[in-house]
């Protein structure tokens, strides 16, 4: 059995989560065991042939959680919806993310705490270095760094203000958050495949 416990599961509920498992993990999907919000259930004694794939697949479980937040704005800016509920996503405990579709795009915001002003410092000259990346790539995403306040597509929610928060918007930009839901690192100079 693999299990997964995430305390903002309810947040991605109302974005569709539940659906997106039963339609990736099919049968294998099972009521949750106590204490987390999604169990996956595999017969070891009777894996398909396909089982590296079926391994993949209960590996990317955290990452498919997130997912369905991402396929329904995306849904919404092809088919040209605005005006949709922002979605604000509490992923830990003083960091949040917030995904909203207009007709030409996808703006995705991670509000991030940095720890201490090392932090900072580190965090600035991080997003400055994506940001000069992304100059030399024609088909990296558009990144932003904002310090300290909240980033205009903000303006009107509770988001965070203070000396020690930083907001990173990516805008629309389906395979990068792919790979960041999945772990992966993405690399602005590297070439699309």
């Amino acid at each position: 059995m693999v299990s997964i416990s995430l305390k903002f599961y309810k947040e991605l509920q109302a974005h569709g989560a539940d659906e997106l498992l039963k339609r990736v993990y099919g049968s294998f999907l099972v009521n949750p065991e106590s204490g987390y919000n999604v169990s996956l259930l595999y017969d070891l004694e009777n894996l398909p042939a396909s089982k590296d794939s079926i391994v993949h697949q209960a590996g990317m479980l955290k990452r498919n959680c997130f997912a369905s937040v991402f396929e329904k704005y995306f849904q919404f800016q092809e088919e040209g919806k605005e005006g949709e509920n922002r979605a604000v996503i509490h992923y830990r405990d003083d960091e949040t993310m917030y995904v909203e579709s207009k007709k030409d795009r996808v703006t995705v915001v991670f509000s991030t705490v940095f720890k201490d002003d090392d932090d900072v410092v580190i965090g600035k000259v991080f997003m400055q270095e994506f940001k000069e990346g992304r100059r030399a790539s024609h088909t990296a995403p558009q990144v932003l760094f904002s310090h300290r306040e909240p980033p205009l597509e903000l303006k009107d929610t509770d988001a965070a203000v203070g000396d020690n928060i930083g907001y990173i918007t990516f805008v629309r930009i389906w395979e990068i958050l792919w790979h960041l839901c999945s772990g992966k690192v993405y690399s602005i100079s590297a070439p699309r495949t």
